[in-house]
């Protein structure tokens, strides 16, 4: 499958282990950078949804999303992305990518605007109270995270994990160039994305932009071991 992601806003939080952990599956670790766990709450525009040598779906062209995430430390080795949720406003991209991948996505109606270098995102889950409004926009030059650095471990992961319909976890494996990002200003109107998890974030998160990632996914794959 290939996507393309358009202004990306990295939004990121510290959390309490402590808090996390009850919300994700045993089978992972949650993944610490300098003793800290992190939220991720990401919003951009999908375009070029389409599986590998197929023309893009007229129906999949352009739409919003929405992921709120974490990161997990397999035993394995391969650190990846954990999804609490994943809201989009195309139905039928959200039931494709429920019964394909298995991933907790949700309807909401948004909308994404760009002025200029500005981009105002709403949206609002459907029959829910997860709400997301924000002005955003990169706020200096783009740079490629360093290995080692806190903008690599939050950005630079290319797989994620979530558990299979008979509770399996599983593995999806992602791929793409590295991130080119760029230092973001945002003015969050409303945010209670995370409510539902018990969370409650602070006003002031660490802030990165991205203008367009080209990425390829596969399907996701059981673990034959508990990882």
């Amino acid at each position: 499958m290939m996507q393309s992601w358009h202004d990306l806003l990295f939004a990121h939080w510290r959390v309490d282990e402590r808090v996390l952990r009850p919300l994700v599956p045993s089978a992972f670790d949650i993944d610490r950078f300098d003793g800290t766990a992190w939220l991720g709450i990401v919003p951009f525009t999908m375009t070029n949804v389409t599986p590998r040598g197929v023309p893009a779906l007229p129906w999949l062209s352009s739409f919003p999303e929405l992921n709120v995430r974490t990161y997990v430390s397999p035993r394995d080795g391969k650190r990846g992305v954990f999804f609490f949720s994943l809201d989009a406003a195309r139905l039928l991209a959200v039931l494709g990518a429920r019964a394909m991948f298995r991933l907790p996505y949700y309807p909401a109606s948004m909308r994404a605007r760009r002025h200029g270098a500005a981009v105002h995102y709403q949206s609002r889950r459907r029959g829910g109270a997860a709400v997301f409004e924000a002005t955003y926009e990169p706020a200096g030059p783009a740079f490629v995270p360093k290995h080692g650095t806190l903008e690599f471990f939050l950005t630079e992961r290319y797989c994620l994990y979530h558990l299979d319909l008979i509770g399996r976890p599983s593995r999806l494996e992602i791929h793409h160039a590295p991130w080119q990002l760029q230092p973001a200003r945002a003015e969050i109107a409303q945010n209670t994305m995370a409510d539902g998890l018990g969370l409650r974030l602070g006003k002031t998160p660490l802030l990165h932009f991205a203008e367009r990632q080209d990425t390829v996914a596969w399907l996701p794959r059981s673990l034959r071991t508990r990882i």
